[in-house]
């Protein structure tokens, strides 16, 4: 059966393939489109497990808020450059990706993976997919779904995203959502770990101190003073640490003369019930990976050397 050059424009359209790989499709599968389309998938399979050990670093935090529901999803899915992480293909990926998590509730990523993308095929599949049709490593690292949801932010493109859950009662008062909305912007340009001091976890808070004890011990200064009277000097440096790590403990990026708590505790005089935060999750796009460091003055040396 002869192939034309439509049959070839007609299944990258469908497939978004390069030209050259439709073609040879469509000639394996004698002209029939569909199995041209499930050729291209199964060689998709292959192209994926050659691209899986390249880096992802890039990519994009996105969030889906079902405004009826009050629950919010926030998923991370990395990708190989910044110019595919900002194409059509791949954000369409992610919004569908975050339907299926809002409508699915799936419970982790492995659940993510076998629920259906569509009626040919599952997450995983439909990943591997995207992969081959791309052409660069994908993979969707976490998502995290939360009930109840008061705010939402994603910064930029996608660098940064963060839900913010306020605890009870709930106020129609604009007041009340701007603060959601103020924690939000706090919680993505300062980064913090933990709610509270009381969030922290002891071991967590041991280390710390058994660094400061060790910075104090080094110091020539402090050499004759006894262990008890160091104890108590590290348990005040420990404040500096919660001021830092700790939301409401952080002082309040729009008004730095007030802590985040002090100024929770002004708008709930003005409200006048209290607002408080109960629980965020911050995502940045990235965190933890590492990257590639390409030495490119010693990659042209070596093609100029011929070697």
């Amino acid at each position: 059966m002869s192939i034309t050059a439509k049959d070839v424009q007609d299944l990258r359209a469908r497939t978004g393939i390069g030209m050259m790989e439709c073609k040879k499709a469509l000639v394996e599968a004698d002209g029939d489109a569909e199995a041209a389309i499930k050729i291209l998938r199964e060689k998709g399979l292959a192209v994926a497990a050659k691209k899986a050990g390249r880096i992802a670093a890039e990519g994009v935090v996105d969030i889906e808020f079902c405004e009826s529901c009050g629950t919010a999803a926030m998923i991370e899915v990395n990708i190989e450059t910044d110019f595919a992480a900002n194409g059509d293909a791949f954000k369409s990926f992610v919004k569908e990706l975050l339907k299926i998590i809002l409508d699915r509730r799936p419970a982790d990523l492995d659940a993510l993976m076998a629920l259906p993308y569509n009626s040919d095929m599952n997450v995983e599949a439909a990943l591997k997919d995207k992969i081959f049709t791309i052409g660069e490593n994908i993979s969707i690292r976490r998502f995290v779904i939360v009930e109840n949801a008061t705010n939402t932010y994603v910064h930029g493109k996608g660098s940064i995203g963060v839900i913010v859950k306020l605890a009870e009662p709930v106020s129609d008062n604009p007041l009340y959502k701007e603060a959601a909305k103020n924690l939000a912007l706090q919680i993505a340009a300062m980064n913090p770990t933990y709610l509270d001091p009381a969030s922290v976890p002891a071991d967590v808070l041991a280390s710390e101190k058994e660094i400061v004890l060790k910075q104090m011990q080094e110091d020539e200064r402090n050499k004759n003073k006894p262990q008890n009277i160091l104890e108590k000097i590290a348990e005040g440096k420990l404040e500096k640490f919660y001021d830092n790590a700790c939301l409401i403990c952080q002082e309040y990026v729009k008004e730095d003369k007030l802590t985040v708590k002090q100024y929770l505790e002004s708008v709930s005089k003005q409200i006048g019930s209290e607002v408080k935060c109960e629980s965020f999750v911050r995502f940045e796009k990235g965190e933890g990976i590492e990257k590639k460091e390409e030495d490119y003055a010693a990659e042209v040396a070596k093609l100029a050397s011929g070697k």
